[in-house]
């Protein structure tokens, strides 16, 4: 099993910075992905970043690339989302998720995390 509980989500202006957290904590998790999604009221859940725990490669959505970052603390075993430039249609539940390397569901969830950014 593996526990992820996310921090960091509030409410900030258009433009502005958050870094969102996700501790891990349960099984070891240096063969796995772990990788952030966002749901948006009323919209699917969608895929934003994604990093390879041991190699630290890093994945993004094109919409997302530039302005997102990815990384993660192997002392802490925690993830990290840093998004800068922020704008309305950034505000969403941010979720940390962890799969797998060897499959392609991830299948741990935390329980999220809310972004809100104000025009």
């Amino acid at each position: 099993q593996v526990q992820l509980v996310e921090s960091g989500g509030g409410l900030v202006q258009a433009g502005g910075s958050l870094r969102l957290s996700c501790a891990a904590s349960g099984r070891t998790i240096s063969n796995w992905f772990m990788g952030w999604f966002r749901q948006a009221p009323g919209k699917e859940r969608v895929f934003v970043a994604s990093i390879n725990w041991s190699s630290g490669t890093t994945y993004y959505a094109k919409s997302m690339a530039g302005r997102f970052t990815i990384s993660r603390d192997n002392a802490k075993n925690t993830v990290y989302l840093q998004m800068n430039s922020l704008k309305p249609e950034d505000t969403a539940a941010y979720y940390c998720a962890a799969r797998p390397s060897s499959g392609n569901q991830y299948v741990y969830w935390g329980q999220g995390t809310q972004v809100t950014v104000s025009s």
